[in-house]
């Protein structure tokens, strides 16, 4: 019995030995691991270095460089501290004899040389803006009568008034581009790219295009030259101008002259523009602007303003008057619209036509925001949202300052039977199409 007992359970006694290792089988998953391992290490640094920028900007959104045009003062002088400061000189100062010195002055003939050298020197001032001169083109896609499709190029000049950091702002007119399907700029050394409309007024016709300077070669980015812009304010009757950009129709070609005249403006809705005349050949097709002997812009050609008559002479619109506009386009904001045409009630206007002082408005443009809000012609404006209007200039710099989409409350004295009454409309601002 106990014989059987030990047979029965004898394998309680057997030993279990140990599974052998497998090393091929070890060293096949080991290389998978560091091969799995790897290429999840790949993938990820892919999936970061891609997800990175776009969460920087969810994280830190980055706020867009602004551009910013210091105004122009109306002087030709600027008053300082120091100049208000009379100092009166001191009694040693008092005591000591002025030195008479004497200068000898050699008198010598100009010669036809000379003459040219002046001109040489006047025409490199123009070969140095010129790198900020572009060839715009508006390329335009259609259909002949059968169908056939074909392209079609508007060309213009452009120019180069700066970058924010992200895009390079280039300055044209918006009819050269309005239609266009496709924007492409040329720069000075041939190299084209495209360009896309970043903002343009409808009032002026002036544009703001943008060109991605990622798209340009080095080469390309030492040759250009951003434009100066100068202070047309102090431009004189007769000064010498430089034209560049197509005076006639040509690009890059340089036009030498006078300023003739400087009194002339130009009246458009909303703002008033002065323009300054030149003895400079143009014609319809001119562009560009003209700079004075510092190489500074000191006024737009326009084709739009350009002389269809006998007289076919360059005309410009003061840049100082249009830095505000340039500012609000190259950072993308819209211009503000009311729709009115408006003079300056002078202390002898007032006088002779008993006329209340402020801004008279002579015409209200139809389908605009001041006609739906009440305004009418020969209405007086006198305050704009608080604050006191007396001359166009206060006018337009408030008009500038609106939102579109704001309401602007402006008071008005109207005339009535016996005297004029005041009233007050509320005026929803808009923009140019």
């Amino acid at each position: 019995m106990a014989e059987m007992d030990k047979d029965e359970f004898a394998f309680i006694s057997e030993k279990i030995k140990a599974k052998p290792v497998n090393k091929k089988r070890l060293l096949r998953n080991g290389i998978g691991t560091v091969l799995f391992a790897i290429l999840f290490g790949t993938v990820a640094c892919f999936v970061f270095t891609f997800l990175r920028p776009f969460m920087e900007n969810w994280l830190h959104p980055k706020e867009n460089p602004v551009i910013t045009i210091p105004e122009d003062s109306e002087s030709l002088f600027y008053e300082t501290e120091e100049a208000t400061e009379t100092e009166w000189p001191s009694e040693t100062e008092e005591a000591q004899e002025p030195v008479q010195e004497t200068e000898q002055v050699i008198a010598k003939e100009l010669e036809i040389s000379d003459y040219q050298m002046l001109q040489n020197k006047i025409y490199a001032i123009g070969k140095e803006a010129n790198r900020s001169v572009v060839t715009v083109t508006g390329v335009i896609s259609s259909t002949d009568w059968y169908d056939n499709a074909y392209e079609s190029n508007g060309q213009s000049c452009g120019i180069i008034i700066g970058d924010n950091g992200s895009e390079i702002l280039i300055l044209t007119e918006h009819k050269v581009v309005q239609t266009a399907a496709e924007i492409r700029v040329t720069f000075l050394d041939e190299v084209t790219v495209p360009a896309v409309l970043k903002k343009y007024d409808g009032n002026t016709g002036i544009a703001i295009l943008s060109v991605n300077p990622g798209l340009l070669g080095e080469s390309t980015k030492e040759r250009i030259l951003y434009a100066s812009l100068g202070n047309s304010r102090s431009v004189l009757q007769g000064n010498i101008a430089i034209a560049i950009g197509s005076p006639l129709g040509t690009n890059y070609s340089i036009g030498t002259g006078n300023i003739t005249s400087v009194g002339n403006v130009i009246q458009t809705v909303d703002h008033t523009y002065a323009v300054f005349t030149t003895d400079i050949v143009g014609n319809s097709s001119s562009g560009g602007v003209l700079l004075n002997l510092n190489g500074e812009v000191i006024g737009l050609v326009m084709q739009a303003y350009s002389s269809t008559g006998e007289d076919n002479t360059l005309t410009a619109i003061s840049i100082s008057d249009l830095k505000k506009v340039i500012e609000m386009l190259s950072n993308g904001k819209d211009i503000p619209y009311l729709g009115l045409k408006t003079v300056t009630v002078t202390d002898k206007i007032a006088l002779e036509h008993h006329i209340p002082q402020g801004v008279f408005i002579k015409e209200v443009v139809l389908d605009s925001p001041a006609l739906d809000a009440g305004l009418q012609s020969g209405d007086v404006i006198v305050k704009m949202n608080g604050e006191e209007i007396s001359t166009v200039e206060a006018y337009e710099k408030n008009v500038l300052a609106l939102e579109p989409g704001a309401v602007a409350e402006i008071v008005v004295k109207r005339q009535g039977m016996n005297e004029y009454l005041e009233v007050t409309c509320h005026v929803a601002v808009s923009s140019l199409p």
